[in-house]
């Protein structure tokens, strides 16, 4: 694993008045790597998530994503992450190459990237005869893809997925991550919240949040052994019974 951290967090904390949403979360993440981010609903990875992407000061502790300090510099966070939530973030009354050329525009790169970027990811997701229809026509699967592929349009050093993959088959799933391995291998990090735990089990390391603190951090492979489980999901069910909160 390459060593230089892109994300690291120290005693990372939001309190909404009384209510500690995320309870002192420390843990790095590696250039390169799938890095699963999970917990039960009102665990609190949503929470930090929205902290590490610059859009929510934390309370307390401290956080730098690709390089960039989540007090100060939030804005130059958000110019050097991508981010994809499950309702896919396109404009569905927009086309496919509109919705392309306008998020490449947000980040101010040159009309000759945005060009051949967009010649290079209409044919890569085989989308070369549906440029010009709106997004809202195209099948759910297209969708989530074209979706991923313009979060990382400007080649960010990280991109957070938040549930991508919600409501779509198991074929179009493993395809997906096909893409996420993909965009791994050519450096870029990626940070990813799922509820299935299948997925857990592409993940280079996985942290599971209980009650808005990591209870556990490590590889797959090691997490079901020190849980002496069979599974990722075995794993999750012993420690989510821990939780006290809920939604």
């Amino acid at each position: 694993m390459n060593n230089d951290k892109v994300i690291t967090a120290d005693q990372l904390t939001k309190r909404f008045g009384d209510f500690t949403a995320v309870d002192a979360i420390s843990f790095d993440v590696h250039k390169g790597e799938i890095f699963g981010f999970l917990g039960a609903n009102g665990a609190g990875k949503t929470t930090a998530m929205r902290m590490l992407s610059g859009l929510s000061l934390p309370t307390s502790g401290k956080a730098t994503v690709a390089g960039f300090d989540v007090y100060r510099q939030n804005e130059k966070i958000k110019q050097n992450i991508g981010y994809m939530s499950q309702k896919f973030s396109l404009y569905e009354d927009l086309t496919v190459k509109e919705n392309i050329r306008f998020y490449a525009g947000i980040y101010g790169k040159s009309d000759k990237f945005i060009k051949e970027k967009t010649v290079f990811i209409l044919k890569h997701l085989h989308l070369e005869s549906e440029t010009n229809k709106l997004v809202r026509s195209l099948p759910l699967g297209w969708k989530q893809k074209l979706a991923f592929s313009v979060a990382i349009f400007h080649e960010p050093q990280i991109v957070f997925l938040d549930e991508p993959t919600g409501g779509v088959d198991p074929v179009t799933r493993r395809e997906f991550w096909n893409m996420i391995y993909e965009a791994a291998e050519s450096g870029i990090t990626v940070f990813v919240t799922t509820h299935y735990m299948d997925e857990a089990e592409y993940c280079s390391r996985i942290s599971i949040m209980v009650d808005g603190r990591i209870d556990a951090l490590d590889t797959p492979q090691q997490l079901k052994k020190t849980f002496n489980a069979a599974s990722m999901d075995e794993v999750f069910l012993k420690l989510a019974r821990k939780a006290t909160r809920g939604e």
